[in-house]
This record gives C-alpha cells, structure tokens and sequence, in this order.
C-alpha cells in the first residue's frame, strides 16, 4: 500500500471519508450499520476523538480530532491514526465480503483525509455531514435518519461515539445547532470557499 501523504498532528481535526469501489453500497443492512459504528469505537475512538459522523449507503463522512499523547512523537501519532482505520477498514471489508459472500475490494482506494486549517470550515463541516441524507434523499429530516451522531447533537439520544465539550465550545445550545443545520438544509447556501472545501466529500 502507497504511504499516506496526509500527516495526522495531534489536536487537528480532520474529515475521514470514503465511498464504495465504483460508487456501489458499502451497508446493504442495519446490522452492517451498527458493526461499522461498532468498528469505529474499537479501531479508531481510542486515536482520535469522534465529533460529527453520518453513515450513507455508499459512502461515510466522520470528523475526528487527533488525540495528543505525552509519550509519541507527531510522525508516531500520525501512524497510529492511519494504522487504526486501515485495521478498521479491513475488518469491516472482510465482515461484509463474508457476510454477503462476496470478494475484492469494498472502498474505493484509501479512506481521505485533509486536515482542517479554518473555523468555518469546521463549524460548517458539522452542519454537511449531519445534514447528507437529506441532500441525498433518504430522510426529510436530519434526525430521521439514525445512522449519524445528529440525534446526540440535539439531546436527543444518549451516545458515546460524540464529544459533548466540542458541542457546548462551538455551539450555545442544541437548539442552536437544529437551526443552523434547518436553515442550510433549506437554502444549501454556503460561502464559497467552504463549498470548495467540502468538494472532495461530495
């Protein structure tokens, strides 16, 4: 496998994404759903903490913050990040081929990854992802589809893949947060050079 030029520094927040090889579904069930989130607190919660992600049928959008460590050096960090999501990402390719007896690859190359070097980018990152299966047609309202963190975002499910501190830091309350996620749900209005950014996730 190539090495990864994305350097993973510890307390940068970066977008994880990746979608199906040829664009076809990487969840074909619930159950795949829920052994993905389960993949995610065992491979890659304990590198990096989870702030915003939604599962799609072809593809997946999460947003972490690299955790810091006192004993590893940055490049040290940087491969325990790309190590977890590649055991990750394996495990479920090989759950999902045995499951549904299928071979070859389920993503679409390496998972992407662009560090985030602008607030907004942040802040409306949050509001993209959770806001993806409306965009897509599959629900009208963000929290009906169940497969994102939207739900704890708003109180209104208690989960453990979410970091609530980032929430109060950035948000002033839930309410809040529904309404911005309403109002770019209605318009898709975003400034231009959030729109740029968010192009490699569309």
């Amino acid at each position: 496998m190539p090495r990864r030029p994305t350097l993973f520094v510890p307390g940068v927040y970066y977008p994880l994404y990746n979608r199906g090889n040829n664009r076809q579904a990487i969840f074909f069930e619930s159950e795949n759903y829920l052994y993905f989130l389960r993949g995610v607190k065992r491979y890659v919660r304990p590198a990096a903490e989870i702030i915003a992600y939604c599962l799609m049928p072809t593809h997946y959008h999460m947003l972490v913050r690299v955790k810091t460590s006192e004993v590893l050096e940055t490049s040290e960090v940087s491969m325990v990040v790309s190590r977890a999501m590649q055991k990750f990402l394996i495990s479920y390719t090989k759950a999902i081929n045995k499951r549904f007896s299928r071979v070859g690859a389920l993503f679409q190359g390496q998972f992407q990854a662009k560090p985030i070097q602008h607030y907004d980018h942040l802040l409306y990152l949050c509001i993209y992802i959770h806001a993806n299966p409306i965009k897509d047609g599959l629900v009208n309202f963000p929290e009906d589809w169940i497969y994102s963190n939207y739900l704890e975002w708003i109180g209104k499910r208690e989960g453990m893949l979410v970091d609530r501190e980032f929430m109060a830091e950035h948000f002033s309350s839930s309410d809040e947060y529904r309404a911005l996620v309403k109002e770019y749900v209605i318009t898709r209005s975003l400034p231009d050079d959030v729109r740029t950014y968010l192009r490699a996730y569309e």
